[in-house]
């Protein structure tokens, strides 16, 4: 699990630091030409991934998960392994949009470049 002792407040003011664009999921529904529900049940589902933060009280999906109409290849597998490392939605976000040196950059560009064998491989080496 990610050491965060700082605490969700702390956590939710690093999401809008670490993500310039949001989509409620009425706009996520748009990107994605399906409806509100749908989106819903692909967030429940680990397809998407919608959180709090620190300029919202109502859960945005990270703008950068969704890529031609469509959640990003290779996202509900990291999702799925960072759920088994007992890392929070708000964790995996942080995770997904924090540098890493050994990618190099940010798991959620990587993601969107195609090379989600390389995160995945991370997200699950940090359950161990």
């Amino acid at each position: 699990m990610a050491d965060d002792t700082s605490g969700t407040d702390t956590t939710a003011v690093r999401l809008d630091a670490l993500i310039d664009d949001w989509l409620t999921w009425e706009e996520a529904a748009v990107e994605l030409e399906t409806t509100v529900s749908r989106v819903r049940q692909r967030i429940r589902e680990r397809d998407l991934l919608a959180v709090r933060s620190a300029s919202s009280s109502r859960p945005r999906v990270p703008a950068l998960l969704i890529a031609d109409g469509a959640p990003l290849e290779g996202l509900r597998g990291t999702l799925v392994l960072l759920d088994d490392a007992r890392f929070s939605d708000e964790e995996a976000a942080v995770w997904l949009f924090t540098p890493d040196d050994s990618l190099p950059g940010r798991p959620v560009d990587a993601l969107r470049e195609g090379r989600g064998r390389e995160v995945r491989r991370r997200a699950q080496a940090l359950g161990f």
